[in-house]
């Protein structure tokens, strides 16, 4: 626009404000609110519902993650008392083993002094079967020996109260305690 002073010239306005300008001021304004409006119901609700969306599954993601460190921290401890409890279980099984040990040295050592002595047992009996044999060995030879005698004794035309004399005195002679040695 064009302003006519006193003089006739013309001056221009620095910034043309008029009707014109406000007019198109005021439809930039309203063009750019309901821009904001569409732009607002098609592109910053869905990038806001989309936020929200991840700021949740971040949010769920995390509480679970919670979750699942107690959970590890309690297996960790059950885990922890499982170890504890080994070690004793391993020295109830060890002493129960050395139990059971010393309880088979007891019965082998049982076992084996009952053989010795069923052994020293069986010997003193072959022993005594031994002698009883000799002892009837030389109640052999002793009847050998009085036949013997006997017979020399008949050769000798010794009658038989001589014979028994001579028998009776060579027992006497042997006595009893060479039966028995």
């Amino acid at each position: 626009m064009i302003l006519l002073t006193e003089a006739g010239a013309e001056m221009t306005r620095m910034f043309n404000l008029d009707f014109q300008l406000v007019a198109d001021s005021v439809l930039s304004i309203i063009a750019i609110f309901v821009l904001f409006l569409v732009f607002s119901l098609l592109l910053f609700n869905p990038v806001r519902k989309m936020l929200n969306d991840r700021k949740k599954r971040i949010h769920d993601e995390i509480a679970d993650a919670h979750t699942t460190k107690a959970e590890a921290d309690e297996l960790k401890s059950q885990y922890q008392a499982k170890l504890d409890n080994i070690d004793k279980e391993a020295e109830e099984i060890l002493s129960d083993a050395r139990k059971r040990a010393l309880a088979n040295e007891t019965q082998i050592v049982a076992d084996a002094k009952e053989e010795a002595a069923r052994i020293l047992a069986h010997a003193r009996n072959e022993a005594e079967l031994e002698k009883q044999k000799a002892m009837d060995d030389v109640k052999k030879e002793m009847v050998v020996l009085a036949s013997l005698i006997a017979e020399k004794v008949v050769y000798a035309q010794i009658d038989t109260t001589v014979q028994d004399k001579l028998v009776e005195e060579t027992l006497k002679e042997m006595g009893k305690s060479t039966w028995q040695s």
